[in-house]
């Protein structure tokens, strides 16, 4: 049952379009557990094997009370076994474990699935409806195929770095693993369609998710005006070029905003409410073309107009004459924010150690058959004691055996109380 003020969920039981489907997860970092993590979130059984000495996502971001507070989230609405695949006993285990999924997460280096003797053409002679998502840096195949892949230097190979940051700098990154995010993402579209076929054929696939392919799809609108034109993209700062005004403006504290007025109703609007209806008839500013031919101008104009306003005045008149601007939001921001608050964008599922601990929501909200947060991420080998009984028959005696060989690590259980729906 939904309480509506607050998104809590009274059961913790698996829900949405996907439940009943069963994934494995061998990946690690960001790429694959993010895209287990979409599925997870919309009812699959993910089931994540990592090392005992844990997921190198564990150690990214911010800690607390020695508790990864990115793996709170990113590991989420998992099952935690921890299995050494650098053993052979270990491979034996998570092949059962892949034989009775009907997806498979990895982002190992191309082949290494193979040496493991886990690779599709084996998996998929005892499960022929197995579908495989292989993420790597730069595809199964090619001459780059060997490279180590990650995500920011991917992003370097796509061509993305070039347009990203001021031109009067250094290619500039976002602060958070984009290009992971976006192949992770690709993977999961690409499994949900494969899912989609495989009702039709009974057959599973392979899905060949490149992170340089993933960002250089983002490189849209520059490939064809390179082809066509030899146009070059390069760095634009916080313009988009041949769209203006479209960029960064100052409040008169000194706080950031983005307007975006480059189609022609929508700068009318603008003009209006910067007091000055006559740049509509000035030919340097009376058409999208005009305007973004005297892009300098345009913007210092904007500019002048903005510092002279303090950034609640902004954005009271901007959104009273239907101008799109956003001040530039920081955390803070957000979790003050009413919006973020009516939409439930933010949800605070119980984790052992950090009690409450807030993340975003799941995305997209499905009206019919919603994803929900049900539990933060777990432990190292949390899970792995039930896994192993539940799913592969494994009796008490040969867990121990398997524990005390060190094939397989268990921790302490915690059962979340809570769930969280989108």
């Amino acid at each position: 049952m939904i309480d509506q003020d607050n998104g809590v969920n009274d059961g913790a039981a698996a829900s949405g379009p996907l439940k009943g489907c069963r994934v494995v997860e061998l990946g690690s970092t960001v790429a694959g557990p993010f895209c287990a993590r979409l599925l997870a979130d919309f009812g699959a059984d993910v089931i994540k094997i990592e090392q005992k000495e844990g997921d190198a996502v564990r150690s990214m971001g911010k800690v607390k009370n020695g508790r990864s507070l990115y793996g709170a989230s990113i590991l989420r609405n998992k099952r935690i076994v921890s299995i050494d695949l650098r053993l052979p006993e270990g491979r034996a285990l998570a092949k059962r474990l892949c034989e009775k999924a009907d997806i498979v997460i990895e982002n190992f280096r191309p082949g290494t699935l193979e040496r493991w003797g886990l690779g599709y053409d084996e998996l998929s002679a005892v499960n022929p409806g197995l579908i495989l998502v292989r993420i790597s840096g730069y595809g199964q195949d090619g001459p780059y195929s060997q490279r180590p892949g990650y995500g920011v230097v991917c992003e370097a190979f796509s061509g993305i770095r070039e347009v990203t940051g001021d031109p009067d700098r250094p290619p500039a990154r976002v602060a958070v693993s984009m290009t992971d995010y976006i192949t992770g993402l690709y993977g999961a579209f690409g499994a949900t369609m494969a899912m989609l076929e495989r009702n039709r054929t009974g057959q599973g696939q392979v899905i060949d998710s490149a992170l340089y392919e993933a960002a250089f799809s983002f490189m849209e609108p520059h490939i064809p005006a390179f082809q066509q034109l030899g146009h070059i993209a390069s760095r634009a700062g916080s313009r988009l070029p041949g769209h203006t005004p479209n960029s960064l403006y100052t409040s008169a504290e000194g706080r950031h905003i983005h307007i975006t007025a480059g189609s022609q109703s929508v700068f009318q609007r603008l003009a209006q409410v910067m007091g000055k209806p006559e740049l509509l008839a000035d030919p340097r500013f009376a058409t999208p073309v005009a305007r973004s031919d005297n892009d300098d101008e345009m913007d210092a104009l904007v500019d002048e107009w903005t510092r002279s306003l303090p950034m609640t005045e902004l954005e009271r008149l901007l959104d009273g004459a239907g101008v799109p601007a956003s001040r530039i939001f920081n955390l803070e921001d957000i979790f003050a924010d009413p919006h973020y608050r009516a939409r439930n964008m933010l949800v605070e599922p119980e984790d052992r150690e950090l009690g409450p601990v807030a993340m975003a929501n799941v995305v997209p909200r499905m009206s019919r058959t919603p994803g929900a947060v049900r539990w933060s991420g777990r432990d190292i080998g949390q899970d792995t004691v039930q896994v192993l009984a539940d799913e592969l028959g494994l009796s008490p005696e040969q867990i121990t055996e398997l524990s005390e060989a060190q094939v397989i690590y268990s921790a302490g259980a915690f059962t979340p109380t809570r769930a969280v729906e989108a």
